[in-house]
């Protein structure tokens, strides 16, 4: 049975390696994975020490599965991975939902998640949960020395009601 729960900091070490073994397959197919490596190991290492309190942790078995992260506690999902070794299992979406529950509790009309324009299974994977591709953006990126590409994906959390005002929700 799987468990959604907050992050430990204790765990923050774990979360930096399933998130780095994520990142890394993920971007196989972007290319420049090897010469970045070390710098995401860094990233992750960084992140899930510091803001280990904004990380959800989906758990199933009693070991720790994949993570995501509302860095800003907006509705912002900043960071979503799933151990490799555990994607296909419904992880994914258990952790989604639960993200999103928060969300709208918390009063946010939407939830907003950006990645690689070339990630093409985390956005077939949000657009299969009712994400949209909201924005695309192509800027300069020094440590690639060239133009890297962007996706903006949103959904709509909070049903939308007219009133003689405009839109509600």
């Amino acid at each position: 049975m799987a468990s959604i729960r907050g992050a430990r900091l204790e765990e923050a070490e774990l979360l930096a390696e399933i998130g780095l073994r994520a990142w890394e397959q993920a971007m196989i197919p972007v290319g420049e994975t090897r010469q970045m490596l070390d710098s995401a190991r860094r990233a992750f290492r960084n992140f899930t020490h510091s803001s280990w309190i904004t990380i959800f942790v989906v758990e199933t078995g009693g070991a720790t599965a994949g993570w995501a992260a509302r860095e800003g506690l907006d509705e912002l999902i900043t960071d979503f991975w799933i151990d490799p070794a555990s994607e296909g299992r419904g992880l994914g979406t258990l952790l989604l939902e639960a993200i999103e529950i928060e969300m709208r509790e918390q009063g946010h009309a939407t939830a907003r998640v950006e990645t690689h324009a070339r990630n093409e299974k985390a956005i077939a994977f949000f657009r299969a949960r009712g994400y949209s591709i909201h924005w695309f953006s192509a800027a300069y990126n020094p440590r690639f020395d060239r133009d890297v590409e962007t996706v903006g994906l949103v959904k709509q959390l909070a049903e939308l009601t007219e009133s003689g005002y405009g839109q509600e929700f």
